[in-house]
Order: structure tokens, then C-alpha cells, then sequence
């Protein structure tokens, strides 16, 4: 069922790439409003855009070569960064989004970002689910599973990695991400905020092309 659910909201977006007109972006439709606004971490003249994900979301999979699209893409007074999730406990979000934090810390987030969705969506190697059946697995991957997948990744200690995602600093981060998108209100991945102030979705913009099309819209109306 989760199998056909999420081909059915594939589909869903394909139909919607090549059915939806662009560029007649109107506020509570395509886009949304944060309210309050939240504060940005770039610097004074530089625009943030960020994607709120999980590795284990599989709509997030799916988009995130898109995303990759969208960040290349980007003006150079863009900031591209990434919030991971944690709001599905039972589906492993929260290893994931210590995992993320931890790498990000190590300085090894931009290396492995694409791999490790590959991990759990292709070669299952950090796989949540039966990629046959799509039925969640028994055992979810821990933590030390995945500390393991960047030793044989990049070359990272073990225990080192284990250490920095346990580390104050994480957990910080872990509680911080956790507000951020709260005070967003998203209520589902992948949400894209820019500048502390636009939300909006795939699925809202109208789907992948227009997304692109809509953040680059919003940057540009940011930069005004």
C-alpha cells in the first residue's frame, strides 16, 4: 500500500508539471506566509532558502535531485541550507536528523547528502522499509548503523561520529531544527522556506519545474 501510495503521488506531480501554468504565483495558494517571520543565519544582503527533509521521507527521495537542480541554480546572494525533520518518529526520522547534524559537524554533509538517500532507497543499506514490499522493516537502522555507513562512506571514525552526533552541540541543533519547524508550520516534506518568511511545497507550487520557478521568484522578490 505505502508502495502505491507513493507512486500515486508521483504521478500525481508529474500530471501536475505538465498541467499547471507558471508564474501566476498568488499568496494561500502557491505560497504561503510564515507568520511571525523566523530569522535567517546568513548574512546581511544574502537570501536563505531552505528544505526541510527527512533522508527516510520518500517524497523527500524523490525531490531531491530537484532540489540539487534548484540549489545550482541559485543567484549568488543565496544561501542554500537543509532542516531535517524528526516529526515521524516511528519511521526513524530522528536517527536520521542526528545523523544529518552529526555529519554537518564533521564537515561531511555535502559529500554524503544524495548517498544517503541512496542508502535507504536503492541500495538499502540504511533501509527503513522492504524495498519489495514497502512495509517497514522490524529493525530500524540506529544510529551506530549509520555511524558505521559514513566510516565505509568517507573514513570517519566510528566512534567519532558517535560521539558527535551524543554531543551537546546535536542535540542543540536537534531542538533547534525541531522549533524552526514548528514556528514554519510544516506539516509535511519537502517545504521549502525563503528567507524566514515564504513557504511553500511541491505539491502547492504545482509541481517540480514550478517549484524551481516559484523559489526563484521568491528570491527575486526578496532581493528587491
Amino acid at each position: 500500500m505505502r508502495t502505491k501510495a507513493w507512486s500515486a503521488l508521483a504521478l500525481m506531480w508529474v500530471v501536475a508539471v505538465a498541467g499547471a501554468q507558471s508564474g501566476t504565483w498568488r499568496e494561500g495558494e502557491q505560497y504561503f506566509l510564515v507568520q511571525p517571520p523566523q530569522p535567517t543565519n546568513v548574512p546581511a544582503g544574502k537570501i536563505e532558502v531552505t528544505e526541510v527533509f527527512s533522508y527516510a521521507c520518500p517524497a523527500c527521495n524523490a525531490f531531491y535531485p530537484v532540489f540539487d537542480r534548484l540549489r545550482e541554480g541559485m543567484p549568488s546572494n543565496v544561501v542554500v541550507d537543509y532542516v531535517p525533520a524528526a516529526f515521524n518518529p516511528q519511521e526513524d526520522w530522528v536517527v536520521f536528523q542526528r545523523a544529518y547534524y552529526a555529519a554537518k559537524a564533521l564537515g561531511l554533509d555535502r559529500r554524503t547528502h544524495d548517498a544517503m538517500y541512496d542508502a535507504i532507497w536503492k541500495d538499502g543499506a540504511l533501509a527503513t522499509t522492504d524495498l519489495q514490499t514497502g512495509r517497514l522493516k522490524g529493525r530500524l537502522p540506529s544510529i551506530e548503523d549509520v555511524a558505521r555507513w559514513y566510516h565505509q562512506k568517507t573514513g570517519v571514525d566510528t566512534q567519532k561520529f558517535l560521539a558527535t552526533a551524543n554531543s551537546f552541540s546535536v542535540n542543540l541543533k536537534m531542538r533547534q531544527a525541531d522549533t524552526y519547524v514548528m514556528a514554519c508550520q510544516v506539516d509535511g516534506t519537502p517545504t521549502i522556506i525563503v528567507n524566514g518568511k515564504y513557504r511553500l511545497s511541491p505539491t502547492s507550487a504545482g509541481g517540480y519545474d514550478q517549484t524551481i520557478q516559484l523559489v526563484k521568484w521568491l528570491v527575486k522578490k526578496e532581493s528587491h
